[in-house]
């Protein structure tokens, strides 16, 4: 971890990237989160707008990849006007675990007043189309590892427009992967990819056709915050204070039973066995639930 951050804390003051101090924490536990391999993706949603933001983080990527062997799997993506960080090498068997039947997710079908819990097996068309943009995913990061370097498309804007027949995913590689692709011709929205994509055991699911329904849907709901609370080791820890791995929230009406339910049990115990294998980064991990009221919701 000293390492990792060390050479984060470097490559950060090479470049013209002013974080607030809330971002750069944010950020410090996103990258230990991909390297430590508690999270495969996260979503960069602070430290500035595209296409800047593109720019500084594949330029802090290339630095650090320089300082730090930790950072070889990391690579920036892009869907549509959303970015992330990616470990490849972790995404690749998260997307095999999730078309197993490993990793059942559930789902909040918000085209429905009140909203209702499902699983894929009560066959949603939306969940069905989430299924086939998860196979273009095992396509772009296959198990097996990496494809052969010449099928590289020459890009000069240092973009990958990723389809099943022209990726190419290299170690060192500073090129940005675009999957926007990938949901362009189905009714899978941005909300819903997040869902799956950011590890969540529920999804908010809808279609494009009925964002407006979705909206009004889980505005008019009381939700349960669950967030996942991690203590750093080492000289870099900030004390005892936990910081939020990630969150998700679920109506509060489908949760009764907060992190008793069975769906937060078994993603608790996953994340806790994640956990278990990088316990020299972190110290503890929890999980935390709260409440909030109905409140204007942005999807």
């Amino acid at each position: 971890m000293e390492e990792t951050l060390k050479a984060l804390e470097s490559s950060l003051s090479h470049i013209k990237w002013r974080l607030k101090s809330s971002s750069k924490l944010r950020l410090e536990i996103d990258i230990l989160a991909l390297c430590t391999g508690m999270r495969p993706v996260i979503m960069v949603d602070y430290g500035g707008k595209m296409p800047e933001l593109q720019e500084h983080l594949c330029e802090l990527l290339k630095l650090c990849q320089k300082e730090s062997p930790s950072f070889e799997h990391l690579r920036v993506m892009i869907i549509e006007d959303m970015i992330y960080l990616i470990h490849v090498k972790g995404l690749a068997e998260y997307v095999s675990s999730s078309l197993s039947s490993e990793a059942e997710l559930h789902f909040v079908d918000l085209e429905q007043d009140p909203p209702k819990m499902i699983t894929l097996k009560e066959k949603s068309s939306v969940g069905m189309q989430l299924i086939s943009v998860q196979k273009s995913f095992s396509l772009v990061f296959p198990l097996n590892g990496m494809t052969d370097e010449s099928r590289l498309p020459n890009r000069t804007d240092h973009t990958i427009e990723a389809t099943s027949s022209n990726i190419t995913i290299l170690p060192q590689s500073t090129e940005v992967v675009d999957l926007s692709s990938c949901i362009c011709d189905s009714q899978v929205t941005i909300p819903t990819l997040n869902g799956w994509l950011l590890g969540y055991p529920v999804v908010y699911l809808f279609g494009k056709e009925h964002i407006a329904d979705a909206i009004y849907n889980l505005s008019t709901q009381s939700l349960r915050i669950f967030k996942i609370l991690v203590t750093r080791n080492g000289p870099f820890s900030k004390g005892s204070i936990p910081e939020e791995l990630m969150s998700f929230s679920v109506p509060y009406e489908l949760s009764m039973e907060g992190s008793n339910e069975p769906w937060a049990e078994m993603f608790l115990a996953k994340m806790q066995s994640k956990w278990a294998k990088c316990k020299p980064t972190w110290r503890t991990l929890q999980m935390e639930v709260s409440e909030c009221f109905p409140q204007a919701i942005a999807l």
